[in-house]
């Protein structure tokens, strides 16, 4: 013998009137049909708290009365952006990226010869000057120039041809 619940028969009973009341409430005919498909998902999933000698429309409309105002509280926090001007200002550059292009530009330094490598190194990322780093290299200014100007040609065309390839 199978046993069907009540709100099998009562929850058809109430519809009419939980529309009328959302309707009310939302002044829109598809947020008060959604409303109260909302609020009929919301009961029957909760069918067994319900005592069968209580009211159940008393019932019925405070669940929809709370899930009105629980959407409109949501709504209120959500932003209209339907042109995507809002999510384009929340945008960021994937970070990983830039690591990738920092461990490339490492890896074609460390191919540099020593020659051109350490003038580089020294006035790039230690911020020497041409007379610093010609006195750490014990060479002429001239030199410096030619080997940092060397160094970044060949890093220029390392690093385009790992681009294109």
């Amino acid at each position: 013998m199978i046993t069907t619940h009540p709100f099998h028969i009562l929850l058809p009973q109430q519809t009419l009137a939980l529309r009328r009341r959302a309707l009310s409430l939302t002044s829109n005919h598809h947020r008060a049909e959604d409303l109260v498909q909302d609020t009929l998902l919301k009961a029957w999933a909760k069918r067994d708290s319900y005592s069968p000698d209580t009211n159940l429309r008393a019932w019925l409309f405070t669940i929809l009365r709370n899930t009105f105002f629980s959407d409109l509280r949501k709504s209120r926090r959500e932003v209209q952006d339907v042109d995507g001007a809002c999510a384009r200002t929340l945008f960021e550059d994937p970070s990983q990226d830039h690591a990738l292009a920092l461990k490339e530009l490492v890896s074609a330094i460390a191919l540099l010869p020593q020659a051109q490598r350490r003038p580089l190194m020294l006035m790039g990322a230690y911020g020497f000057s041409q007379l610093e780093a010609a006195n750490a290299c014990q060479c002429t200014v001239g030199t410096i120039k030619s080997r940092v100007s060397r160094g970044r040609n060949t890093l220029s065309q390392a690093v385009t041809y790992n681009q294109v390839a």
